[in-house]
């Protein structure tokens, strides 16, 4: 029986929701939101799909008891207003001023329902809420970690797929750091086809600048035009918890727990049955190194000071 949960039915849960259902890949599904009526909405409109997917899926709704023996738990909360208005001003780490309040709900009663599986987080400030639900339940820090740079690292893929007319899954490599302003590239892990992007670049006298740049402006594209993301992003999570379940050992990046740095931040890591298996170290260049530092202790500053300040 593989059982999910999902706190959170906005735009990402209802699409990580409707692609567990559509790919049977739960077998039963929780969905937990503050709004019961959205939440019994999305409950019938998934079960009216029964009669016309190959699986079947049994759904229930705003129970937290239920997510003593679920496997996975998914946390899609926010409030998309919020969102919006700090877009605005600018400033996306004031997120946790409300994605805080959020956890500080949520965590109490996770906690309290018995849930012992793992925890893939959505939220935003991605990798500072995530270390902050981390801390406010409880679970080890192998069980709990985020999508982080996973999504970044697919944009980057499409963009320097686009630029050599291949497959994004011919891409390789990651995208390092917060999943933010202080993300970057690391190059010296990007190959396309098995080649070195960097000896391409050298060799087609490409700007990798320019394709980071551009990687960076795709998802301000999709926001631009929908003032929300939601199909990237779930496709994302419901990939990296694929992966816990078959135990699969595979080397994604997410935003997981840096014992060098003392902070949630986007790294390889191997992910399998009890989630952060091991935080993978690939040799970075130097200036590779001194960027993941930077937003390593960029994140760090600022989980502390809102972390001091939501105890207040």
């Amino acid at each position: 029986m593989r059982k999910y949960g999902i706190i959170g039915i906005g735009h990402v849960g209802a699409a990580v929701a409707y692609t567990l259902v559509t790919k049977g890949i739960a077998d039963e599904l929780v969905i937990i939101d503050k709004n019961e009526g959205l939440a019994r909405a999305e409950q019938l409109d998934l079960q009216d799909m029964q009669g016309r997917v190959d699986t079947r899926t049994i759904i229930k709704i705003n129970d937290y008891n239920e997510l003593a023996d679920a496997d996975i738990l998914f946390i899609t909360a926010g409030k998309i207003t919020a969102y919006q208005e700090k877009q605005a001003q600018g400033n996306r780490w004031a997120e946790f001023e409300y994605t805080k309040d959020i956890v500080q709900d949520i965590a109490p009663k996770v906690k309290a329902s018995g849930f012992h599986g793992v925890v893939i987080d959505t939220m935003n400030p991605c990798d500072a809420i995530t270390h902050y639900f981390q801390e406010s339940t409880g679970l080890s820090r192998e069980q709990v970690f985020a999508t982080g740079t996973f999504l970044d690292t697919a944009r980057m893929q499409k963009v320097v797929s686009d630029k050599f007319n291949c497959d994004p899954k011919n891409v390789s490599g990651y995208v390092y750091g917060e999943h933010g302003e202080s993300q970057f590239t690391a190059w010296s892990t990007v190959q396309v086809n098995g080649l070195a992007i960097t000896k391409l670049a050298e060799q087609q006298n490409l700007n990798l600048v320019e394709l980071e740049e551009a990687a960076r402006r795709g998802g301000w594209e999709v926001y631009s035009g929908k003032h929300y993301t939601n199909w990237a992003i779930a496709t994302c999570a419901v990939k990296l918890s694929q992966a816990v379940l078959s135990d699969a050992h595979a080397a994604y990046i997410c935003s997981c727990y840096s014992e060098k740095y003392g902070t949630y931040v986007g790294q390889p890591a191997i992910i399998g049955k009890r989630g952060v298996e091991e935080v993978l170290t690939l040799p970075l260049t130097e200036a590779e190194e001194a960027k993941f530092k930077h937003s390593a202790d960029t994140i760090k500053e600022k989980f502390q000071t809102f972390s001091k300040e939501a105890q207040k």
